[in-house]
């Protein structure tokens, strides 16, 4: 895995298809066009390697590629390639607007996974929020969940921001359409009793123009719900002295009473420059999640592969670091258990 810088990561091509192809001919002598059509449909399938007949290709959808659901996406996907013999599955990830958009693309067949934060699974497969003219989304289910998200808000310093509360009036970037961090923000703005015209600005900018619209005192602060360290908080902490805001309060404790996705977090003290006190708020979980449709042996390989090399997987992000299979077979799933996870998952032991 090579750092590109702001956080993007390149991980290694995925390994080549052996070509297997023999050398077939079909001689084909004063045939009618029928004949010479089913000679040469014959001849393709005789051509073609024993391998590409099982072949499989996956897609996952993550985020913004400062965000570590980019980095959950390659994680998987390199395990996956690296295990291309065994399994037959190749995996490639997509850097998408977020969770919103990776269920619907699931939904629609764009996707065979997607990152979900684990209120927008629940609002998916129960019809609700940003799913409720479209109806539940039947289909989805859940593999694993990954680290926990705080909701995470950062301010300029010059913007004399202290409380969440402060931002009234002020530029704010609430979250990219499509993404759970635009969700969160509005559930929670609708909970305190604002709309987005409370503030002078309510930008939807993406991850990955968040840090710099903050730094060029384009916007006074920004939310957003990924997990840490992550580069698009370092970048702007580092860059102009950004800093963290803690998200407490009435609404806050209420959201977390009534939601079972919800749960306090502490964003702890020196983990970013400027920044060395611990910094309360409140978060999700990121989860992966398929579609009912998706094949139950390629999904059973997916997760046997990622946790058959579990310590692997968790040195390819700091956010790993502290993962435990067990928590991530229960915590923040709202869909069923798509029946290829369940059942590695009760070979294990875990159910």
């Amino acid at each position: 895995m090579q750092c590109l810088g702001r956080g993007a990561w390149a991980y290694p091509a995925d390994p080549p298809i052996q070509d297997g192809r023999a050398n077939t001919g079909i001689i084909v002598m004063r045939l009618g066009m029928k004949s010479i059509l089913s000679a040469a449909v014959l001849a393709s399938f005789v051509s073609m390697p024993a391998a590409d007949a099982a072949q499989k290709f996956v897609t996952i959808g993550t985020g913004g590629v400062t965000g570590v659901y980019y980095a959950v996406g390659g994680a998987v996907c390199r395990l996956m390639n690296k295990s291309y013999k065994e399994t037959g599955v190749r995996c490639s990830t997509e850097s998408t607007g977020g969770s919103v958009f990776n269920v619907n693309a699931i939904k629609a067949g764009e996707l065979d996974f997607g990152l979900s934060q684990s209120d927008v699974q629940y609002n998916a497969i129960m019809g609700l929020k940003q799913f409720a003219g479209k109806g539940k989304v039947a289909d989805l289910r859940a593999v694993f969940a990954v680290h926990p998200e705080p909701i995470t808000v950062l301010a300029r310093r010059d913007a004399k921001v202290d409380t969440f509360a402060d931002f009234a009036g002020k530029r704010f970037n609430i979250g990219n359409p499509g993404s759970g961090t635009l969700a969160s923000m509005e559930e929670l703005i609708k909970e305190m009793g604002w709309t987005k015209a409370k503030f002078s600005l309510a930008a939807e900018l993406k991850p990955d123009e968040m840090a710099p619209a903050l730094c060029d005192n384009k916007v006074d602060g920004f939310s957003y719900a990924v997990g840490h360290p992550s580069a698009a908080i370092q970048d702007p902490t580092t860059t102009c002295n950004a800093k963290l805001v803690p998200l407490t309060g009435p609404a806050v404790d209420k959201l977390v009473k009534e939601h079972p996705y919800y749960s306090y977090a502490t964003i702890p003290g020196g983990m970013y420059a400027g920044n060395p006190d611990p910094v309360k708020t409140y978060g999700v979980r990121a989860t992966v999640v398929t579609s009912a449709k998706v094949p139950e042996k390629i999904v059973y390989n997916l997760v046997k592969t990622v946790f058959e090399n579990f310590d692997d997987f968790k040195k390819l992000h700091p956010a790993f670091a502290h993962l435990d299979p067990k928590d991530m077979v229960k915590a923040g799933l709202s869909a069923p258990l798509h029946p290829g996870a369940l059942k590695y998952y009760k070979e294990k032991g875990w159910l």
